[in-house]
């Protein structure tokens, strides 16, 4: 059985080692996506993300034992900060969510962000690949917590879940237009926290100047109280889940789905593009010590980047036409 094969029957050792060949631009990895892509788009992409110490994390946990409970398969990448010394991922949030080790039907995986903007891994779109192929009906994927420039997350998941909490300067952030703009569903986290009202009346004052979505789909809010009041807490978990699949029938009944596919994919063509041509030209610069080069003519203002760029361009463009 091939790797594509051993993928599309679940197997966690394969996946988990071509998403680990992935983030480390092993020569051959994307062979095997090539493969399995025919036989992704099935899964319900979620994105969750918000300010560092969010609770996303948490949230993540629970949902899975919520979707669980319905007996929904799951699949979760959780972003973390690289690590200085080894540039892989901090492993926080597969350590959370370590009782869900022993269910088949859920499989965590951390990815690093290594230099990467937006709060995600550039081998996030391939990892929900993988995830979708190997047949999980849902996959959340946790961003790393950057603030405003989360807004990256919107080009994978389907449905965009942004967790606030009172007191840390959400309700500011909450005015700001990145991550307004991209919330399908706004969660106030540890709501029993002072300022918790504060940040609702404020977020829905905001909701209601927006204008009306086209989808007719106006975000959603779910409080979140102490996790130390098991019936309620878990009460307002199973709510988010299902505020979560209302969302996604939102957007099958209204055809934007659609749409958010389409800009996935405009997403993942760009990012292709990019590995295929860009990154090997930038290689082959550094190699032959012509990146150096350009950095001294600039550093001396004998040049501009943008001369630079487009004698680049114009040879390398020249070199493949022939011409």
């Amino acid at each position: 059985m091939d790797k594509a094969d051993k993928i599309k029957a679940g197997d966690i050792r394969t996946a988990s080692r071509l998403i680990r060949n992935l983030e480390d631009e092993v020569p051959g990895a994307t062979c095997t996506l090539k493969l399995i892509f025919p036989f992704t788009g099935k899964a319900h992409v979620i994105g969750l993300t918000g300010s560092p110490g969010a609770g996303k994390s948490t949230l993540a946990d629970m949902l899975i034992s919520s979707f669980r409970a319905k007996d929904r398969t799951v699949g979760v990448l959780a972003v973390d900060p690289t690590s200085p010394f080894t540039g892989g991922a901090i492993l926080g949030d597969r350590i959370r969510m370590q009782r869900h080790a022993e269910d088949p039907g859920v499989f965590v995986r951390s990815l690093a962000t290594r230099g990467a903007m937006g709060g995600i891994s550039k081998a996030v779109g391939d990892a929900i690949h993988i995830l979708d192929a190997m047949g999980k009906d849902i996959i959340l994927v946790e961003t790393v917590g950057t603030g405003q420039q989360e807004v990256e997350i919107i080009n994978h998941a389907h449905t965009i879940v942004v967790i606030l909490i009172p007191g840390m300067g959400d309700d500011i952030q909450a005015m700001k237009a990145g991550i307004m703009e991209i919330a399908d569903i706004f969660v106030i986290n540890k709501a029993d926290r002072d300022g918790a009202d504060k940040l609702l009346h404020e977020l829905r004052a905001v909701l209601d100047m927006a204008p009306e979505r086209k989808s007719g789909w106006q975000p959603s809010i779910v409080k979140i109280g102490n996790a130390f009041e098991p019936e309620s807490f878990h009460a307002s978990i199973d709510e988010l889940a299902q505020k979560i699949e209302d969302h996604y029938r939102n957007l099958v009944t209204t055809e934007r789905l659609f749409i958010r596919q389409r800009r996935k994919i405009v997403a993942e063509i760009n990012e292709a593009l990019r590995a295929s041509i860009l990154e090997p030209v930038l290689k082959e610069l550094i190699a032959s010590g012509e990146m150096e080069e350009m950095l001294e003519k600039l550093s001396r203002k004998e040049s501009d980047p943008y001369t630079l760029a487009e004698e680049v361009s114009r040879r390398y463009l020249k070199d493949r036409s022939g011409k």
